[in-house]
């Protein structure tokens, strides 16, 4: 351990990742997007986690996934309209039933300075995804590509007449998948069914997407990412290493599920997993804070003290971002300010992909009324995508649903069945229960209760109030005092313009006045909040230098991991030192 120590602190930071980061790749997978690359770039690349499947079957299906509850109750519509005008007392602006006093266009505008230069930027012109495969000649053709059935050697000028030589409709043959981005922008003409692996937080396992077919698309997607992003084929694979930066919301079968992907399908040498929350904190260069991821699909708490991890304080909220860009166009539609056009964030990918960009270029929270001229897109059936140039208002609104959910009405998309979970082989840290060297438990374990199996508690709070409830069930004043100055904020969502300031004005209201405590200061990210988490994944893997903790493909593949069988995954306290040493050289 000491040699170790020494080491770490000798060596230069910028050798240290290039040497040991070159061949270990950090996946950390979500509902929305997936951020994976080697461990020693800057910033990894970023995703849509999905795949759409080319399908036959009549009538065809655009989105295959659980049955979606498109329909708000009247009971949901009343309490987002309660919430809306709760919302609009704060940021003085109009309720929903009164009129501005200068309603009529034009209006005073209000400046929208989050992303200038994105707004600034010319809108580039949209096109559906290529569904056919490629016919690619062979003088062009890679060492990687399959040759042409009974090819023959054909002179030049020959081979360019046939390039240009349009192939007919019967010759043309469909891509069996297509993965990423790509998936998301086939137009719903194409025989295609949109697949999402990863739904709210956990695999998107139901009657409608079985257990087979969610693996098998984790796997496929994947593998396409390694082999066309990373450049990594199959054959090469038994040379790397991967670190799974897995969300607090994945229960214990999930992740054996993952390994197996990773070791047994992906064909890596070793594997280890990492929570997010702790790899957040290593990320930011940290060792205490309360962890905010605010994901896509799922926002989660967790407090972590000194490099640990702190179970008791895990709390999960079904909501994330898409929910914001859906309470999005239901505020536009309300205020008739969205242009008469079929926007659906649920069944058709391509609008939810526009929602999504609008959100990041426009909503913001800030006091009065936020306003601002964006183009809206359309893509209507048996139709050529349309522009429209719309005055799009409220803008502050949608984002203040993290703090009052029942904005956002987060319940559309159902949990998924969570039988299907149990499973009582706790994958992640059991630091409660580890023996250190010299005996004994971990000092600051021995006020915690213990718990036989990893809690998942999703609550129906904003998130002020999960952020003061996770930080006050450490049960200390002194950790709780260094947790409410110690905020961090991660996840695309964490990007939104005057969130900052919003949690922390919130947060200090949500204190129980009989708590001792009356300072709280979100951190700012040393980096992209998006990207936090997979850096410090990075981070934990690169600094592991016995890689005590890891698992070994062939171990995998024989016997799995066990209960009692003293390979079981835990946050190895090793690496945290290791970690710490790092950080504070």
């Amino acid at each position: 351990m000491a040699y170790t120590q020494d080491y770490l602190k000798t060596i230069v930071p910028t050798n240290l990742f290039n040497d040991r980061g070159s061949n270990i790749v950090v996946i950390n997978p979500g509902s929305a997007n997936i951020r994976i690359g080697l461990a020693h770039k800057d910033i990894p690349f970023s995703i849509p986690h999905c795949i759409s499947r080319r399908t036959t079957q009549l009538p065809k299906r655009n989105v295959l996934d659980q049955m979606l509850n498109s329909q708000v109750t009247t009971a949901q519509h009343m309490e987002r309209e309660r919430a809306y005008d709760m919302i609009a007392s704060l940021l003085r602006i109009p309720f929903l039933g009164e009129e501005a006093a200068n309603s009529s266009y034009p209006r005073k505008m209000g400046r929208v300075d989050a992303y200038p230069t994105q707004n600034n930027m010319k809108e580039p012109v949209f096109t559906w995804t290529d569904v056919f495969e490629k016919n690619v000649p062979h003088s062009s053709r890679t060492k990687e590509d399959a040759p042409n059935e009974g090819g023959t050697n054909e002179s030049p000028t020959l081979k360019e007449s046939k390039i240009k030589v349009e192939p007919s409709f019967s010759e043309r043959k469909y891509r069996e998948y297509i993965c990423g981005e790509e998936a998301l922008r086939i137009s719903p003409t194409e025989p295609y069914c949109l697949r999402r692996p990863i739904r709210r937080g956990h695999l998107n396992v139901s009657q409608h997407y079985p257990t087979q077919q969610v693996l098998e698309d984790l796997h496929t997607i994947w593998d396409w990412i390694l082999v066309e992003k990373l450049h990594i084929p199959h054959r090469q694979r038994n040379m790397y290493s991967a670190i799974l930066v897995i969300p607090e919301t994945f229960d214990n079968r999930e992740i054996k599920e993952m390994l197996s992907i990773v070791l047994r399908d992906l064909g890596f040498s070793s594997a280890v997993v990492h929570q997010e929350g702790l790899a957040a904190v290593f990320g930011n260069g940290l060792s205490t804070a309360c962890i905010v991821n605010m994901g896509a699909q799922v926002t989660s708490v967790i407090c972590v003290e000194d490099g640990v991890a702190l179970p008791t304080t895990q709390i999960s909220l079904r909501f994330g971002g898409e929910d914001i860009s859906r309470c999005l166009l239901w505020t536009q539609r309300h205020h008739q300010t969205w242009p008469p056009i079929r926007t659906d964030a649920l069944s058709k990918p391509v609008d939810l992909l526009m929602l999504n960009s609008l959100k990041e270029s426009y909503c913001q929270i800030k006091e009065g009324e936020v306003e601002a001229v964006a183009m809206v897109h359309s893509y209507e059936d048996g139709k050529p995508p349309g522009s429209h140039k719309t005055r799009l208002t409220a803008l502050n609104v949608p984002p203040m649903g993290l703090f009052y959910p029942t904005l956002l009405v987060p319940d559309v998309h159902p949990p998924p069945p969570r039988s299907w979970f149990n499973d009582y082989d706790d994958m992640l840290e059991d630091t409660c229960h580890m023996d250190f060297p010299g005996g004994g438990a971990y000092p600051m374990w021995e006020s915690y209760p213990v718990f036989q199996t990893k809690p998942k508690k999703e609550e129906n709070i904003g998130i002020a109030e999960a952020i003061t409830k996770s930080i006050l069930l450490t049960g200390r004043i002194d950790l709780q005092r260094k947790l409410f100055c110690s905020m961090q904020l991660i996840g695309g969502g964490a990007s939104i313009y005057g969130l900052i300031p919003a949690v922390e004005e919130r947060v200090l209201h949500a204190i129980p006045s009989h708590e001792a405590i009356d300072t709280v200061e979100v951190l700012q990210s040393r980096t992209n909040p998006a990207f936090v988490s997979w850096k410090g994944g990075a981070i934990l893997g690169i600094l592991d230098i016995s890689r005590d903790a890891w698992i070994h493909r062939e171990d995998w593949i024989r016997n799995g991991i066990h209960i009692g069988s003293g390979r079981k995954y835990k946050d190895s306290f090793y690496v945290q030192a290791q970690a710490m040493c790092y950080l504070n050289s």
